[in-house]
């Protein structure tokens, strides 16, 4: 079975070409102990890590050899071969053998470097990671935000797809600063925590006597966004007759107040956001037709933070120096958080990162992988250990006669339900049907996918290329 990959930059991937335009290579994510984001290409399918001055994947870590290892690359699987290194070489959390090849997933340790392997390097020769207000940003995000800042310059709205935690609201504010009126608000609302009883007064506002207890005028969220923009997340949660009310203002620039006889005018730019298919939701009943037509275009999709692990060792790095400028992040405690799975993305990453950092300081100032939680970044219902989990504990993965290389056999898998028949369908509509970028989402392989959707007795659109961006 092919193991995957953690290209840094998947949708940016997708966007500049074809399989014959992509550049190969491995990606420095931590150089000496630091976050980086350097690329280094392939040579005759490999490239030699080590320390010495004729190295191609030279790294300046006093912690490796001169020739360390060899990352190599064959059809579409990766391997490592250590090459006799005095501290060895870890392959996705496991040492080694010396002169043994060792296929790679996701992540080869090197002293205190670490590298991922990219399907292509070219978006990291042209930009690395950094940090804008807080915001990190690698290839990957620096493409979405692209996106939504060109939305901005050409319209007035933006609907942004995206699992929890995966920075959507970043985006809505990008947008909001490349729009027409950067000086107005941006006001943010969660539409799933409106209780629907009161979402219109929220949203539309009200006037005096209006209701019982109206004792003065209240503006809404509508109101509040005038002259700037008004984001709304997860959009379909808004009773219908709401999302009724919010298409006629968009479509009239005239927002009516609860208890009002006149409409107000408003100027303002809506930014939408969802973590499932809008199309999805149309169909399951849950957001109106007329209202996706308004919102649903242009739209961009953030990827999941498994897709974008450029960005993993620099978010740690300003968590702990926000927390604590004494604290340190080891590496195998990046080397860790490499491995898995994130489900609840950047969110539930610094939320771990600030646990662990607890956890370590009664003891020092460095946080390594023992302070981080078993189950921290691992799959509801998964087993809590390590980088196989959202694999190996996925319904439909391998059955207990399939071996890794570096591991004994695997537990047989749950069995699917309608909760992984949901999932899997509005991966793939989210996906235009494209089978690599779906599993992916899922955080599963392309033929574990295929497999799931047999299982399933889903069809799959034959059209959709999806060997483009494996």
């Amino acid at each position: 079975m092919d193991p995957p990959t953690l290209p840094p930059s998947s949708s940016s991937q997708t966007a500049l070409g074809s399989d014959v335009e992509r550049v190969p290579g491995i990606i420095v994510v931590l150089a000496a102990g630091e976050p980086a984001a350097r690329a280094m290409t392939l040579t005759s399918g490999a490239v030699e890590l080590g320390r010495g001055d004729g190295s191609p994947g030279k790294l300046d870590d006093g912690r490796i050899s001169r020739r360390h290892a060899v990352v190599r690359l064959e059809g579409e699987r990766w391997w490592v071969t250590d090459l006799g290194s005095q501290n060895g070489t870890f392959v996705d959390g496991k040492r080694a053998g010396a002169h043994v090849a060792t296929p790679v997933d996701r992540v080869v340790r090197a002293g205190d470097s670490l590298v991922v392997p990219c399907a292509d390097v070219r978006p990291f020769e042209r930009s690395g990671v950094r940090s804008v207000d807080g915001f990190v940003r690698g290839p990957t995000m620096e493409a979405v935000l692209a996106q939504a800042a060109g939305a901005a310059q050409l319209g007035t709205t933006l609907h942004i797809q995206g699992e929890s935690g995966t920075g959507k609201e970043g985006v809505a504010q990008a947008f909001h600063r490349a729009g027409h009126s950067p000086g107005g608000a941006l006001v943010a609302v969660n539409c799933a925590a409106i209780p629907h009883a009161i979402a219109e007064r929220l949203l539309f506002g009200a006037r005096r006597g209006a209701y019982s207890g109206a004792e003065a005028d209240a503006a809404g969220y509508v109101q509040e966004a005038d002259g700037g923009t008004l984001f709304l997340d997860e959009i379909a949660e808004l009773d219908l007759q709401v999302q009724a009310k919010l298409l006629r203002v968009l479509e009239s620039r005239e927002v009516l107040p609860l208890g009002a006889s006149k409409p107000r005018r408003v100027e303002l730019a809506l930014c939408s956001a969802t973590s499932k298919d809008l199309r999805a939701l149309v169909a399951a009943g849950t957001l109106r037709e007329d209202l996706y037509f308004r919102v649903g275009r242009p739209a961009v999709l953030v990827p999941p933070l498994r897709n974008r692990p450029e960005e993993i060792p620099a978010l740690i790095a300003f968590e702990l120096a926000r927390l604590a400028p004494a604290l340190t992040a080891h590496v195998s405690l990046i080397e860790q958080c490499l491995l898995r799975a994130w489900p609840g993305n950047v969110r539930e990453l610094l939320a771990e990162v600030r646990s662990a950092a607890q956890a370590a300081l009664p003891h020092g100032d460095r946080v390594t992988a023992r302070h981080l939680a078993a189950t921290a970044g691992s799959v509801f219902g998964g087993a809590p250990a390590a980088h196989r989990q959202a694999r190996a504990h996925a319904p439909g993965g391998p059955d207990d006669d399939e071996r890794s290389p570096t591991e004994g056999p695997r537990r047989r898998t749950p069995k699917l339900d309608d909760q992984w028949r949901r999932r899997i369908e509005d991966a793939l509509r989210a996906n235009a049907g494209n089978v690599t970028a779906a599993a992916r989402a899922l955080g599963l392989h392309r033929t574990q996918l295929r497999r799931l959707v047999a299982r399933l007795g889903l069809t799959l659109d034959r059209g959709a290329d999806d060997t483009q961006d494996d």
